[in-house]
């Protein structure tokens, strides 16, 4: 005999079945959309942050050029693109050129490399194999390339990767500073829709703070980690090229990506340091030299405290420990998405944990 059901039983198994498909269907449009967006997807994160980062600067000018936003987000393009061309272009150079002479001289015949000293063979488990190749290559070039062909082509396409990887992203970069001065030209109604969202998902109350925290958030790490290390790129970068020091830019770039990625400018400063006073000994301007580069490589240390907290209704640590977290998992955008993850993280935990508890009612109690 087959169990009979009441209507209330059946219209609540339509109702769930509904909903399951209903769900069902919201999931595949999500994942939809997700596969569609997914390529853009770096691009227009990149954008955004570009685009709360400059956009005080965008309000500044927009204020001087008539309250045009169009006006002030294409000005404020167009010298964010001539900051990062300008210097590529020229680092290429740079690189390229020396690159060409060798070549040149090589074809020519007329690049040769100074037999080894003797007292290269003495040093202490690399000396002796040194020496050897460093004697080959001065008598006999060609071969020696050829014996180390194999690890030549490596690490040649190696190079040639890393070298599409860099320009590829200041391809990136420029497309996403040209979507951000759009986002800029609406971001008065972009706070808008950030607000509305924030609050649809935290509640009315929380909305506006945690929209305002992400943004403080974004806009201290880009003066904190980004700016720090342009500073510092600019103090050392200029003592290197008053000096003369063999591939100035090169090491200032170095020195842009080690304050990036959180290291010590000192890797970098130090060893310059060293080849100074053995090439030039201990002269007044090399002391002079040595102790500006020293105290310019750590500047970062009285400059972060200063800036990475600023504006952020977090402690400094917070954000430092975000941007370090976020860079080892994803990489240069990890550096802005993990501190605005674990700020909001931060805040929404500590009040979680100042909400006072709801303390039980008499009739609770008596019973």
């Amino acid at each position: 005999m087959l169990p009979s059901y009441s209507s209330t039983e059946r219209w609540l198994s339509r109702g769930l079945l509904d909903v399951l498909i209903r769900a069902g269907l919201i999931t595949v449009l999500v994942i939809a959309c997700f596969r569609v967006f997914h390529p853009f997807l770096n691009l227009m994160t990149w954008s955004l942050i570009l685009a709360i980062t400059l956009y005080p600067l965008h309000v500044g000018l927009r204020n001087r050029l008539f309250g045009k936003d169009g006006y002030a987000s294409t000005v404020v393009v167009l010298i964010a693109l001539a900051i990062i061309v300008v210097p590529a272009y020229l680092l290429g150079a740079a690189i390229l050129e020396p690159v060409q002479h060798a070549m040149a001289a090589v074809e020519a015949g007329e690049f040769q490399i100074p037999p080894p000293d003797d007292s290269v063979a003495t040093w202490p488990v690399v000396g002796q194999p040194l020496y050897d190749f460093w004697s080959q290559a001065a008598t006999d070039l060609t071969g020696a390339a050829q014996k180390f062909a194999p690890q030549l082509k490596e690490y040649g396409l190696a190079l040639l990767k890393a070298i599409a990887g860099v320009g590829s992203g200041l391809l990136l970069f420029a497309f996403a500073l040209i979507i951000a001065g759009v986002i800029m030209a609406y971001g008065e109604e972009g706070h808008r829709s950030a607000v509305r969202i924030a609050s649809r998902i935290s509640g009315p109350e929380r909305g506006p703070r945690i929209t305002q925290l992400c943004t403080a958030t974004i806009r201290a790490v880009a003066q904190g980690v980004i700016g720090i290390a342009f500073i510092q790129m600019l103090l050392i970068g200029v003592a290197f090229v008053m000096k003369g020091i063999p591939g100035a830019g090169l090491l200032s770039l170095a020195v842009l990506l080690l304050g990036i990625m959180q290291l010590p400018a000192t890797l970098i400063t130090v060893p310059v340091i060293i080849f100074v006073f053995a090439t030039e000994g201990a002269s007044v301007a090399v002391i002079i030299f040595a102790i500006y580069v020293f105290i310019a490589g750590l500047a970062d240390n009285v400059l972060k405290p200063l800036l990475l907290g600023r504006g952020v209704d977090v402690p400094m640590p917070v954000v430092l420990i975000g941007a370090l977290g976020g860079m080892v998992t994803g990489g240069i955008i990890g550096l802005f998405i993990g501190p605005v993850l674990l700020a909001v993280g931060y805040q929404l935990f500590w009040q979680w944990v100042d909400q006072p508890l709801v303390p039980p009612t008499e009739d609770a109690g008596e019973r």
